[in-house]
């Protein structure tokens, strides 16, 4: 600094850049022209950035470690920006940049990992305690109860496209909430027939995935919440939180089913026991439709 000048202030707008682990599932967004964001919801441990795209997601969850990591998500280390609802941001060419901070990935993780091949008589050995599990926890569903669940559940067993698109015709957007109960029933649904399905090689349940994924994410963006839009376009293509794939691997007996399941059913005021309703319903009817093949 030359004598007799004055430091020079900090430039009231410079940006903090900072890295995170980042869902695969934005790489497409992400590695796209850049496009203008807002922050649609903001909470002390995420926020929800809805981009102004055709592409999927739209919504994107800036959030930290302790939080749900939801498989549209960036991990941040530290604490959130300093932004509210209907403030402006940026997504695309390689970052995101909301209020003074821009975010790269420095990692990237997968929200749709495969299960591997598992046997379907483990599969049946699993549903009792899942069953159980979830009958006897104080957490329950939503729309336990409601006919259209009831109609989905009969709907998958018999692998009926007319019983089970109807009923979750009847379930999209279905509850008050960022994600309706509905929604998180759908989502845990698509998500369990997907990856239960392929792994027992229930070619008829991952038919009946394609079906209904093709159902519950058309014209989703009017029929829901941006935010639970974006997780159904998710579960159609497998993804899921950390919470639903730690069930997933307990059902298939890779880790204990129990505490993951508990994990779960913590997740939001209903969300968690919905999306398990859901996983109850994908794995009940793989094990119908692989009984009935027999």
């Amino acid at each position: 600094m030359t004598v007799g000048t004055r430091p020079r202030a900090p430039r009231a707008h410079a940006r903090t850049h900072a890295t995170g682990a980042v869902s695969t599932a934005l790489r497409r967004i992400l590695e796209s022209p850049r496009r203008p964001a807002r922050v649609l919801a903001a909470f002390p441990a995420g926020i929800y950035l809805e981009v102004r795209t055709e592409l999927e997601p739209h919504v994107i969850a800036v959030v930290t470690g302790d939080a749900t990591r939801l498989p549209n998500a960036m991990v941040i280390t530290g604490s959130m920006p300093q932004v509210a609802v209907g403030d402006e941001g940026s997504v695309g060419d390689g970052s995101i940049e909301v209020g003074r901070l821009s975010l790269r990935a420095h990692r990237w993780w997968n929200p749709a990992p495969a299960l591997g091949r598992v046997d379907p008589v483990r599969l049946a050995r699993s549903l009792p305690v899942l069953a159980e599990l979830c009958d006897r926890s104080p957490r329950r569903p939503g729309l336990e109860g409601n006919g259209a669940v009831a109609l989905l559940a009969q709907g998958c067993a018999e692998a009926s496209l007319l019983k089970s698109v109807t009923a979750a015709e009847q379930l999209v957007g279905l509850g008050p909430g960022l994600t309706p109960s509905g929604d998180d029933v759908l989502a845990g649904l698509l998500v369990a027939l997907r990856h239960l399905g392929t792994a027992a090689g229930a070619g008829r349940a991952v038919w009946l995935a394609d079906w209904l994924a093709a159902a519950v994410t058309f014209d989703a963006r009017g029929r829901t919440t941006p935010i639970s839009a974006t997780l159904l376009h998710c579960a159609a293509r497998g993804e899921a939180s950390g919470e639903v794939l730690a069930v997933l691997r307990g059902l298939a007996g890779r880790q204990s089913l129990e505490p993951a399941l508990h994990r779960l059913l913590q997740l939001g005021h209903t969300s968690g026991a919905d999306l398990a309703c859901g996983l109850r319903i994908g794995l009940a009817a793989i094990i119908d439709l692989e009984g009935g093949n027999r």
